[in-house]
């Protein structure tokens, strides 16, 4: 990837100056590491009356491809040769952009202590991109640039100069000119920065929702106003539609502000959280996983199993507390452990927060070896899932074989199905459930498999006890006490063990 910068001047401003606004000497050839290659920055000329420098980004494609785990243009698993044969080394897009960002960082924030004076001060500019994809054509190329200040040329590539009938290239070469000095340097990098990626159609990095902040100190002073802003918001976050909304809603506080000619805050108070006295109820969930946080943080636990942990929302919980040091969520279907994984961002995490989490697929109703040796399990409005005939496996499964020192299970209390307004008499609060149990029916299985493989068990209510008919869901803490007094069958175990 290639891009130049070039910039004229005299005795009394001579072009030189344009080292001191990027902070790299023209007498010197610099290289920059960076996550995708290395990014070298020279002088081609450097004199008083031209000056030039020159952004080359040599882009690692096994590097590129490691990093985005097979993510990206070329990265479907049905297309591996297309992850290391790519335009990514050759056409400017993000990468290029990004590394921009990283070497030109206060020359972008428009900072300069050498010559302060030159860099709030438009500069005869013109910059020159030899490859650059753009999704729209030489027309949308115009679009986003020319309502900025630019002279825009843009050249078309065909796809092979034998073959004209071929016609064009998805590629132009473009030259952007602002010689009559409409543009600072900074404003002329951000511009840049913002609409490389937006022309490429394409990010090579996870569009995470601080790209919105990214984006606005980029298109300060010129975003909120483009007539383009749709287009370039949407491209630019990857068309993440919550990140995109949320972007052109401050675009929106800006223009406002700007023609009341008054502060954002001022615009932007519309509620005053110091009077805001509305309650508004906790979903029961989400207290079910605080209740489970607080059982598990009273009982010491470090090691956790998430039995049944479905799309992972308690897994994540887990992992913000860095006292839960293992944590093991398993599921049998694979379906909600790949949802599981992409909530977690499993294949964007950090080495070290990644070692302390696993995803099993198995299935509770059969002992697992892999379950052995951990402080708590927690199966969370997980039994009432099982048909009732199948329950004595789960509890070998859990409390006989795994047998951790601490076993959280909470399930319905069908007693209080009564004050949900919206559920029809008799009916169940889930089509899946097999049986919901009321609180003596759940306290007396809870207290026999206690009882049946040593383990000591209290009762503790989720949610607004009501008075009569107790809380929406119920959870028992079982602490394992002494070696179990094992009742169970014969039949029962070699159904549990059958793997």
């Amino acid at each position: 990837m290639f891009l130049t910068i070039s910039t004229t001047g005299d005795a009394q401003n001579p072009a030189t100056d344009l080292g001191f606004l990027l902070h790299k000497h023209p007498e010197k050839t610099q290289a920059f590491s960076t996550s995708h290659g290395t990014a070298h920055v020279f002088y081609p000329e450097a004199t008083e009356e031209r000056c030039t420098v020159a952004l080359l980004l040599e882009v690692d494609p096994v590097a590129l491809v490691r990093r985005g785990k097979g993510k990206g243009r070329g990265g479907a698993p049905d297309a591996a040769l297309a992850q290391y044969v790519n335009d990514r080394p050759y056409a400017a897009s993000s990468l290029l952009a990004v590394a921009l960002s990283a070497v030109f960082s206060s020359a972008m924030r428009g900072v300069c202590n050498a010559r302060p004076e030159r860099a709030g001060r438009p500069l005869p500019l013109r910059v020159e991109v030899p490859a650059l994809p753009a999704r729209g054509g030489a027309d949308l190329v115009r679009a986003l640039f020319e309502p900025l200040g630019w002279t825009v040329s843009v050249t078309p590539v065909p796809l092979d100069v034998r073959f004209p009938d071929w016609g064009d290239s998805r590629y132009v070469q473009l030259v952007l000119e602002a010689s009559d000095g409409t543009l600072t340097l900074g404003e002329a990098l951000r511009h840049l920065y913002v609409l490389l990626p937006v022309l490429d159609d394409a990010k090579h990095y996870w569009v995470s929702p601080d790209e919105v902040d990214k984006l606005l100190r980029a298109g300060e002073g010129w975003l909120a106003s483009h007539p383009e802003q749709e287009l370039i918001t949407s491209r630019y976050l990857a068309r993440r539609w919550s990140l995109t909304r949320e972007a052109r809603e401050r675009l929106e506080l800006v223009r406002l502000a700007d023609a009341d000619d008054t502060d954002v805050e001022e615009i932007d108070n519309a509620v005053d959280e110091s009077t805001d006295t509305e309650e508004r109820p906790v979903p029961l969930a989400v207290r079910r996983r605080d209740a489970i946080l607080a059982a598990l943080t009273a009982a010491g636990s470090a090691k956790v199993l998430d039995l049944g942990c479905g799309q992972g929302q308690l897994v994540q919980e887990l992992l913000k507390d860095a006292r839960f040091t293992e944590i093991v969520g398993l599921d049998v279907s694979m379906r909600a452990l790949t949802v599981a994984s992409r909530r977690l961002k499993l294949d964007r995490m950090g080495e070290r927060r990644a070692e302390r989490v696993t995803l099993l697929q198995g299935s509770l109703a059969y002992t697992d070896k892999r379950l052995k040796g951990y402080d708590a399990a927690v199966l969370s409005e997980v039994i009432e899932h099982l048909d009732v005939e199948r329950l004595p496996a789960l509890e070998y499964a859990v409390f006989g074989s795994a047998r951790p020192r601490t076993v959280l299970v909470t399930t319905p209390n069908v007693e209080y199905n009564v004050r949900w307004e919206t559920l029809p008499a008799g009916h169940a609060r889930h089509g899946d459930h097999r049986f919901e149990w009321s609180r003596e029916e759940f306290r007396g299985w809870a207290r026999s498999v206690a009882e049946r493989h040593g383990y000591g068990v209290e009762f503790a209510p989720v949610g607004d006890d009501d008075s009569e008919v107790g809380p929406p869901t119920q959870m028992a803490v079982f602490t394992r006490t002494a070696a179990p007094a094992d009742h169970t069958t014969r039949a029962e175990k070699k159904e549990a063990r059958a793997a």
